[in-house]
């Protein structure tokens, strides 16, 4: 059996880390993706434990999972607009803050509220330039429609999203200063914006003036958000398998499949049932230049894992089910477990299994 291991001490020490950053701001737990992995009720159950009662997501299934979960008063605020009337119909049935990100999704939002006799809370989307969603920072007559003709729709929040390559990275201080403007607009014409939160992961983590009144984490969560030396994160999930088969093969005999491996000399093998199939291998994309792709690929050829106190290395790529495992020096045989790198996100036919 394959198991996706998950260090709840680690996510605890994370949080820490997180809520420090954080300062006095509220904190949403980002649960997108299947909670990054560990599943979308594991995540947030993890989180609770920790006093976060704020969630967000990005699809339906997410919010259904947590309210079936017995989430029933914590907030869940969906991070993606829709005019789809069934999403629609779903989400206020669930209680969750919607996202009105255009004069069309809110448009779409309040007439089915209107309908319903009912008010549906939302928070507008603002883009600052990351280009996904939200009312652009120059047509602020289109977000003072949203306040002023949405009667069936309570604005409790604003928000958006910013994007940086590196800590300090100045164009993260353009962003703010826009989303700001934006933000004086609407008090200046007499609304007010309620919960304001434009940090992510990695924002949160390196510019203490994008805090707000609220900060979104996710991937630095399990500490596999973009990484600096001094972030203090811990990386969470590892993968567990046992050993499928173990033997000898001559020297010039072939290993690998898309780039076979000639054996050099005789070699002990160990086959260990996890693949790129199975999501062994993959990794989030990096940005950076020259030298962070080289590191990668250094990293990715030095690969190894761990049988018992031993560390074994890949002998040729990684397979499609099946990775051979280099074991001449290493005592072991079929059956025995082996440990490795295994990124929550990408995991597939694994049993998640909290420790």
């Amino acid at each position: 059996m394959r198991k996706l291991v998950i260090e709840k001490a680690a996510v605890k020490h994370n949080l820490a880390v997180i809520k420090e950053r954080a300062g006095g701001a509220a904190i949403y737990g980002v649960l997108t993706g299947n909670g990054g992995g560990v599943g979308v009720v594991n995540l947030a159950r993890l989180l609770r434990d920790e006093g976060i009662g704020r969630f967000a997501v990005t699809e339906v299934a997410e919010a259904e999972a947590l309210r079936k979960a017995g989430f029933e008063d914590e907030e869940i605020l969906m991070l993606r607009a829709t005019t789809d009337r069934e999403e629609l119909e779903r989400l206020v049935d669930l209680n969750v803050v919607c996202t009105v990100s255009s004069v069309d999704t809110g448009m779409a939002l309040n007439a089915l509220a209107e309908n319903r006799s009912t008010v549906a809370e939302a928070h507008i989307q603002v883009d600052t330039g990351m280009g996904y969603g939200g009312f652009l920072v120059g047509e602020p007559e289109k977000i003072l429609l949203a306040y002023r003709s949405l009667p069936n729709v309570a604005l409790s929040g604003i928000y958006t999203q910013l994007h940086a390559v590196r800590p300090s990275d100045p164009e993260i201080g353009t962003q703010l200063k826009l989303f700001q403007q934006v933000l004086d607009t609407i008090h200046r014409a007499g609304f007010e914006t309620g919960m304001v939160h434009a940090a992510g992961s990695y924002t949160l983590l390196h510019d203490e003036h994008a805090r707000f009144d609220g900060v979104r984490a996710g991937s630095a969560i399990l500490g596999r958000c973009r990484r600096t030396r001094d972030d203090r994160l811990k990386t969470v999930g590892y993968g567990e398998a046992a050993l499928s088969e173990v033997r000898w093969l001559p020297k010039g005999h072939t290993v690998g499949w898309n780039r076979a491996v000639v054996l050099k000399k005789p070699t002990r093998v160990a086959v260990l049932p996890v693949g790129f199939q199975n999501g062994y291998g993959q990794a989030r994309p990096r940005e950076g230049g020259f030298w962070t792709m080289l590191r990668a690929w250094r990293k990715a050829n030095a690969r190894t894992v761990r049988i018992g106190d031993r560390r074994a290395r890949l002998l040729g790529p990684i397979g499609t089910t099946e990775t051979l495992l280099d074991v001449t020096d290493i005592r072991c045989s079929a059956g025995d477990l082996v440990t490795f790198e295994m990124d929550p996100l990408f995991a597939r036919d694994f049993t998640v299994e909290l420790r």
